[in-house]
């Protein structure tokens, strides 16, 4: 089984490379100016040791590094009590000495690293990947990669021009599972879609809450002003800086955290690169705790060629914190079947029968009924721990850095999903349909510019 999951992950990192524009449009030939040697160890730092961090990045790292020749050495978190135990954890991992730094600048001054692991809070991720990549480093990006449009620019174009390898957290990219799929749409064999339906539930009262750790955050431990970055000034809070996820503008909660991964497999598999519009609706219907993010959401996109707007389907998002079973739904509908990545099967259900298609004189068209082969389980929980998805997707990164070949989540994935993310965003907080502007690479609501 490991064996076959290897396989695949080699066969598979080439293959997806190429899936959005062609490989030459995508490859920047700076990226091959550091072919690391089969004996060379590469060095990796760890930005934020936060939550994913400790519960996926690291099993995960841990599956492969030995067979890779990688080691951590260095942890870099602006809070005293994480870049303590961060080097702590890692030293224990790996048997080596690990130096806590206590900011990202003095780690890559250290000039001791190669790559490093981004999962710092979601507003962080963007401008914490132009750092890694003007320090001279590869980089695997946690998403959402950027929750505006002028952080997202930037950090497109330092990563473009650096040549160096990027993989975005969106680790439905290296499932069998989806990759079938999107062989599968590609083929013409499904037919043109007409329909996506989204849907991300769970029930979990304390999701992104660290009542926990509130208590143990001071101000003068960690670097506030450090921590909210390019957003607008206010006062330090410990909520703020542990439950993030809950607070805008320093995270859109459930378009960036789940969202992201679904809306990306339909930029994947469709080739399109963001949507043509959004509306969505929502609000704070059950956690009355002082958030900011809704806690129930539903968005309508708008997705088809910006040059003929007479074809194209409609994608859905609904998500919900209370009443959830934690089994994300994503369902793709043509007029012969649907294929379903939950049950990973394509099937001919409410499909046009031929009895329908007999009266209307048309060809039914009904899909076969086939099976998506080796699946890998989406794990919606709080702590995914080194589930097979994040481990695929972390070999992957480890295997191209060495490689220089691009990975399956490249830049150009996050740059796609942060652009339906911040569509949402603007419709969410402003109330009005989102659209993007082309030629500014803006998002727009109600005629202007949207930024918070």
């Amino acid at each position: 089984m490991e064996k076959s999951r290897r396989n695949f992950i080699r066969q598979t990192a080439v293959a997806s490379a190429g899936v959005l524009l062609t490989k030459t449009s995508w490859t920047n030939a700076k990226s091959y100016k550091r072919i690391i040697g089969a004996n060379d160890r590469v060095r990796v730092g760890v930005i934020g040791f936060s939550d994913r961090h400790k519960s996926s990045h690291i099993p995960s790292f841990m599956n492969h590094y030995k067979e890779l020749n990688f080691e951590v050495v260095g942890v870099s978190d602006i809070w005293k009590k994480r870049r303590e135990e961060g080097a702590a954890v890692w030293k224990e991992k790996m048997q080596n000495d690990v130096k806590a730094y206590r900011n990202n600048e003095e780690l890559y001054d250290s000039k001791t690293i190669d790559a490093v692991f981004i999962s710092t809070a979601d507003f962080q991720h963007a401008r914490h990947a132009i750092e890694a990549v003007k320090a001279g480093c590869d980089a695997y990006v946690e998403k959402p990669f950027a929750e505006t449009m002028e952080d997202n620019r930037a950090a497109l174009k330092a990563i473009k021009e650096s040549g160096k390898i990027v993989q975005i957290g969106s680790q439905r990219r290296s499932g069998a599972n989806y990759h079938a799929a999107n062989d599968f749409i590609r083929s013409g064999k499904f037919g043109p879609i007409t329909m996506v339906e989204l849907t991300w539930n769970v029930n979990q009262p304390g999701r992104w809450r660290r009542p926990e750790l509130l208590s143990q955050l001071k101000e003068e431990d960690t670097d506030w002003k450090r921590f909210i970055m390019n957003r607008p000034y206010e006062a330090f809070d410990p909520r703020i800086y542990l439950e993030y996820r809950l607070f805008w503008p320093y995270s859109s909660g459930l378009p960036g955290q789940w969202m992201s991964h679904q809306i990306d497999t339909v930029h994947w598999f469709t080739g399109l690169k963001h949507p043509r519009s959004v509306v969505a609706n929502g609000g704070i219907y059950k956690w009355k705790d002082g958030r900011r993010n809704w806690d129930t959401i539903l968005a309508a996109f708008d997705y088809g060629p910006l040059d003929d707007l007479s074809t194209g389907f409609q994608v859905t998002f609904g998500s919900r914190m209370h009443n959830g079973d934690e089994h994300p739904a994503e369902i793709y509908y043509s007029n012969g079947g649907e294929l379903n990545l939950n049950t990973n099967k394509v099937t001919p259900e409410g499909g046009l029968t031929e009895k329908m298609a007999a009266a209307m004189n048309m060809q039914a068209n009904l899909l076969p009924e086939i099976s998506l082969a080796n699946t890998e389980k989406v794990v919606a929980s709080a702590n995914t721990g080194g589930d097979v998805l994040t481990s695929n997707h972390v070999r992957n990164w480890m295997e191209c850095v060495r490689s220089r070949k691009e990975p399956n989540a490249p830049v150009e994935a996050g740059y796609s999903h942060s652009i339906a993310n911040i569509m949402t965003n603007a419709a969410v907080h402003t109330g009005y349909k989102a659209t993007f502007d082309e030629k500014t690479q803006e998002v727009m609501a109600n005629g202007k510019i949207f930024k918070y």
